[in-house]
């Protein structure tokens, strides 16, 4: 008898529980060579772009990434070269350091790049040698993406009007902060525990915020002082950070993933 083998997750199971955990939208995906200005060698992924956010898996079929990367603070992309055994090579430009990136060939590298410009720069790129279908497909992400922020500036838009500065623009809270109490962020984590355990709230001090998380049965919240243009963790430790992005970020990786931003599913 031949063995039964093991069965696989169906593609939509794996699309299904890729937006569970990163709450965001797909727009475009495929195989990438990445290497981080700190490392040495390329390393292939499975990569997503969703919203301002790039997600690497080491399988296609892998249902949960292992590195993220928040492109959203994008200054510039080089031009895509290709290289001798036909790959196509372009280096996108971050505050905090460089991220090379190689595709199969010249057109997917110019895809990618053409994509990523669109939800970064909020515009389609004018590269004439992109086709008309692949232009068109990226006026819907553009769309799209317009239609998130929107949602988001919506959601934070109680507790964002006290700030002018324009560091802290709605475009660029979190996808878990909601203008909520203390009382209101526990009820929406105990109630929707498939959405996420990690809320992002205003703090009971004008400008400052507070974390709210859920750790099995417990409820724990952790202060944040906004201090000029950076937040502190009011940890036994203090810790500093330049963006609320980050500070959520520094709950997720200091966990180990075993905390995730909490959003809606809609």
């Amino acid at each position: 008898d031949q063995p039964e083998e093991i069965p696989q997750p169906t593609p939509r199971r794996i699309f299904q529980e890729r937006q569970r955990i990163t709450g965001l939208p797909l727009y475009f995906q495929g195989y990438l060579s990445v290497r981080h200005s700190r490392c040495q060698e390329f390393r292939v992924y499975w990569t997503e772009l969703r919203g301002t956010m790039l997600f690497f898996y080491d399988d296609k079929k892998a249902p949960t990434y292992s590195q993220k990367l928040d492109i959203s603070a994008l200054t510039s992309a080089t031009n895509v070269c290709p290289e001798e055994n036909g790959s196509a090579q372009f280096i996108l430009m971050l505050l905090d350091g460089e991220l090379e990136l190689k595709a199969n060939d010249c057109e997917c590298g110019k895809e990618w790049k053409g994509f990523i410009l669109t939800v970064t720069k909020m515009s389609v790129p004018p590269d004439e040698s992109l086709l008309p279908e692949q232009l068109t497909r990226m006026h819907e992400v553009l769309e799209k993406e317009k239609k998130r922020r929107t949602m988001v500036k919506n959601c934070s838009s109680t507790s964002m009007t006290r700030s002018s500065s324009p560091s802290s623009t709605l475009t660029t809270m979190p996808v878990c902060f909601y203008a909520v109490s203390r009382q209101q962020a526990t009820e929406m984590l105990e109630k929707n525990p498939s959405c996420g355990n990690l809320i992002l709230r205003p703090g009971s001090e004008s400008k400052n915020y507070a974390i709210t998380i859920r750790h099995k049965l417990d409820f724990k919240h952790y202060k944040v002082v906004s201090k000029g243009t950076s937040y502190i963790i009011e940890l036994e430790r203090r810790v500093t950070l330049p963006s609320l992005q980050d500070v959520v970020n520094y709950f997720v990786t200091q966990t180990q993933g075993h905390l995730e931003p909490f959003v809606i599913q809609t």
